[in-house]
């Protein structure tokens, strides 16, 4: 059995934001709730994205019905030619991706820009959380 929860997402319109992209997955329910990590990186001397982004599930069997829904479509914004590729991410988990991100200089920059985290279980599930602190940096 597959268990692994982190995906990347190719091939999306430079123009989307994080918020926009995150925006539309949300509407075809796979937001927050059924996503507990998710970042669309950003190329900053161009500001705009760098055309991957990031997700992690917080249940595996949640992978499929996004993949179907996008793996090998069109974006339906900005009427791009882009289609939507989809593999395994390198880094696997919330964990994993969130101690990636800890000691980045990215964590310098405006909220804006910084992964998105969201609670994975309980009565605040899909609540944003903070990006936790640098542990090493913490006084």
């Amino acid at each position: 059995m597959d268990t692994r929860t982190s995906l990347m997402v190719r091939n999306i319109p430079n123009k989307y934001t994080q918020q926009m992209l995150l925006s539309e997955f949300t509407e075809n329910d796979h937001g927050p709730g059924v996503i507990d990590f998710f970042y669309l990186p950003i190329d900053f001397k161009n500001r705009c994205n760098r055309g991957y982004a990031f997700i992690n599930f917080v249940d595996y069997q949640d992978i499929l019905k996004f993949h179907r829904q996008y793996y090998g479509k069109h974006w339906r914004t900005f009427n791009s030619d882009k289609i939507c590729d989809i593999t395994y991410a390198r880094i696997q988990g919330k964990a994993a991706m969130l101690k990636r991100f800890e000691n980045s200089a990215l964590m310098e920059k405006d909220e804006e820009y910084k992964p998105l985290v969201f609670v994975s279980n309980g009565p605040d599930k899909g609540t944003r959380l903070p990006f936790p602190q640098d542990s090493s940096r913490a006084s």
